[in-house]
């Protein structure tokens, strides 16, 4: 009756191993370390760098306990700070021998001091946020206007072109804040302008009206649902840029959301270089596109054996070669509207590009009279230029073009996303600032641990008072529930904070709940004059379906937590629904687990060490009773 088969004391054991080997990397803590990751967009960090970073960090004398290449940046960590600092200055040296243009970001971090080969198993501690790590928090604000002006500026240069492309004549457009007008010199032009700017421009609403010098005019102005498309897409693409330039900084789940219609938060934890991050962060960059120079001059400079020719400046190529590139610039990545990796005729990697009407117009001329040379895309960064690459015209280029030849799925992606979002839609401004140290970090998460740890005592000394051997059970399914949960959030590497741990603390108190209703109805099975054996099998099966009913009210309550909220509210609903879940394991699995393995070999079990089965005056024992009060 109470014997579980043998695959559920195997599956119990297996749950019980992964919890502790997923659970034991949170308590080594963290280690200084020193990240080298790529300082320009056209520098790819691959895994060979790990061995240089090693072989620069030997030379100066400076053993690390281990250097490994990780995502996009490659990490050593070291034995203290002092030696974390004299590693950053040897790297420093090593890689960026021009300090005013470096190659490569060297900044501090931490990372786990977990032994290797729990690192090999992928068991890795979970995220700390940035309460109980440290770092840095910023709030910043997108300049909206600057992006509805830099739209307006476009509408205006489409309208332009579309104004030649129809032979209609305006006797000129200029813009006027966010409102473009268009002026005529008589009515019937302006009737007949109308309809053409209504289809190519949706997204403006027009108005007639009046010059004061007697002209009529076409006011144009967006639409309340494009000034929301507008800057929801200026937002949207800010983040994402500022997603890529903290990758360089290689932060553990760094917080990057919208916060109002116009701002951003940013939190990094474990930043320890502040004024890198901000240098980072505040970084601007913009696109180019130029004509390479193939004259004979340009060859022989580029050689090294002449002067750069008039007009013409050096700069290196992906391969590091150097490049001839014409200073006359064709358009830039304001007339980029898109950039997409994808696939030419041939089926080989391409990255395809849309600009606006004005570009279209550009790249048409140029390309027409420039079939079989070579045009440079250069990226800008702190007024430093790099070759994004530099493919052959092959034909007359329009609106859409694409860029192929001689690059792989994964360039193709990278170039891609260089182009779309290598710089801010609209700028942005840091209005707050704060940083966390780590030791008030680390006095939060020993407060928090101990209230974890004081709530955990108190439940299991309750229990076993109250409940005595069954109060045990309870108290090692609560510790197997919370090295579940632990285990599961370290799996997910989820980020854990102060709500966080208050949603553990949280969890305790509601997976004990279980067992307390587990208990009392062996207790009522018990008063009611089953047989011990009974009343154990009863309590469990009759308990479940008020232990199910109750997890998933308050799972439905957690998950709307974690649909709508954010911030705290969403790191708190995560710690709440899966502790939910573990509990109901637990509770329900383990303890019976524990509860069959004592009592289930008894084939005359005559009581059961549950304390004090209550009855009312007069009515009579139930069978071992004086057991069940030892």
């Amino acid at each position: 009756m109470n014997r579980y088969p043998l695959w559920k004391y195997l599956l119990l054991a297996f749950a019980l191993v992964v919890g502790l080997v997923y659970t034991l990397p949170n308590f080594f803590g963290e280690a200084p370390a020193v990240q080298v990751s790529s300082g320009k967009a056209t520098l790819k960090v691959d895994a060979s760098l790990a061995g240089r970073v090693e072989q620069a960090l030997q030379a100066a004398g400076i053993k690390p306990d281990f250097v490994q290449f990780e995502g996009n940046s490659v990490k050593a960590r070291l034995a203290d700070t002092d030696t974390q600092l004299k590693a950053k200055d040897a790297l420093n040296k090593a890689f960026n021998t021009d300090p005013s243009d470096p190659s490569y970001i060297v900044a501090l971090n931490l990372v786990s001091r977990s032994p290797h080969w729990l690192a090999r198993l992928h068991a890795l501690p979970m995220y700390l946020g940035l309460d109980l790590r440290g770092g840095v928090h910023f709030l910043m604000q997108v300049d909206m206007k600057a992006a509805l002006t830099k739209k307006a500026e476009s509408v205006a240069g489409d309208i332009r072109s579309t104004l030649r492309d129809k032979n209609i004549r305006h006797a000129g457009i200029n813009r006027e804040g966010n409102v473009v007008e268009v002026r005529f010199r008589d009515a019937e032009t302006r009737a007949a302008a109308l309809p053409v700017l209504n289809d190519s421009q949706p997204d403006i609403v027009w108005a007639d009206g009046n010059a004061s010098n007697g002209d009529l005019l076409l006011s144009g102005s967006l639409k309340p649902e494009a000034v929301r498309r507008v800057q929801d897409a200026a937002l949207k693409q800010n983040i994402t840029t500022l997603h890529n330039r903290v990758n360089e900084l290689g932060v553990a789940e760094p917080v990057i959301q919208q916060q109002g219609a116009d701002r951003v938060v940013v939190q990094l934890p474990g930043v320890q270089d502040t004024a890198k991050a901000k240098d980072i962060i505040g970084r601007t960059a913009t696109l180019e596109l130029r004509m390479v120079d193939d004259s004979v001059e340009a060859a022989a400079a580029a050689a090294g054996g002449g002067p750069v020719p008039y007009g013409t400046e050096r700069y290196v190529e992906r391969g590091g070669g150097p490049l001839m590139v014409k200073r006359q610039v064709i358009i830039t990545g304001d007339s980029l509207s898109d950039a997409q990796p994808g696939f030419d005729d041939h089926q080989q990697p391409a990255v395809h590009l849309t600009v606006d009407a004005k570009g279209a117009r550009i790249m048409r001329d140029v390309s027409r009279e420039n079939i079989g040379k070579r045009m440079a895309i250069l990226l800008f960064e702190k007024g430093k230029g790099e070759v994004v690459t530099a493919p052959v015209i092959r034909g007359e280029l329009g609106a859409r073009f694409q860029i192929s030849g001689r690059m792989t799925t994964q360039e193709a992606n990278d170039t891609a996303l260089l182009l779309r979002a290598g710089s801010l839609a609209a700028p942005m401004e840091i209005i707050e600032e704060r940083t966390i140290g780590p030791s008030l970090g680390a006095d939060n998460i020993a407060k928090g641990f101990a209230s974890v740890t004081y709530g955990f005592a108190a439940i299991a000394v309750f229990m076993c008072l109250y409940y005595l051997l069954f109060g045990m059970f309870s108290t090692l399914a609560l510790a197997f529930n919370l090295l579940m949960l632990i285990a599961v959030l370290s799996m997910l590497q989820a980020t854990l904070s102060l709500p966080g741990i208050a949603a553990i603390a949280l969890a305790l108190g509601m997976a004990i709940d279980s067992n307390v209703l587990i208990n009392e109805r062996v207790r009522e099975e018990l008063r009611g004059g089953a047989s011990a054996q009974a009343a154990i099998s009863a309590g469990y099966e009759r308990a479940w379906a008020t232990i199910l009913d109750s997890n998933i009210t308050t799972l439905i309550a957690g998950l709307a937590l974690l649909a709508f909220g954010s911030g705290p509210v969403r790191g708190f609903a995560v710690v709440h629904c899966l502790g939910i879940l573990t509990s109901m394991f637990s509770a329900v699995m383990f303890s019976r687990g524990l509860v069959n393995l004592w009592y289930g070999r008894q084939k005359k079990l005559k009581a059961v060490s549950i304390g004090q089965v209550w009855r009312p005056d007069g009515a009579p024992a139930p069978a071992g009773e004086a057991a069940d009060k030892a």
